[in-house]
């Protein structure tokens, strides 16, 4: 998962990502309020949210693209493990990625 700015920005992100194969979905939430630590000072920011379903054998492509289109000095990137789903869509996000 990562988080933008613009909403702009997360569709770009998500569009890439999927039309290179490196993501069979990604959904776009937002905008939502983020509070966070930054240099010292204590932040606030409405930001998009990005959750991409991949396979974590994706995950440094994805981080790298992720980072090449990602107007932020440090981009959230996240990975978070499936730990169960239905076979179906598991099957389809696997058939998905290229």
């Amino acid at each position: 998962m990562t988080t933008t700015e613009t909403k702009e920005e997360a569709q770009k992100i998500a569009q890439y990502l999927v039309e290179q194969g490196l993501a069979a979905c990604v959904q776009i939430t937002g905008p939502m309020e983020s509070i966070y630590r930054w240099k010292g000072n204590v932040e606030t920011a409405n930001e998009w949210h990005c959750l991409i379903k991949t396979r974590e054998d994706f995950f440094d492509k994805v981080e790298a693209a992720i980072k090449k289109l990602h107007s932020y000095e440090t981009p959230e990137i996240i990975a978070v493990p499936i730990v169960k789903g239905g076979k179906e869509y598991l099957s389809w996000i696997e058939d998905s990625l290229f």
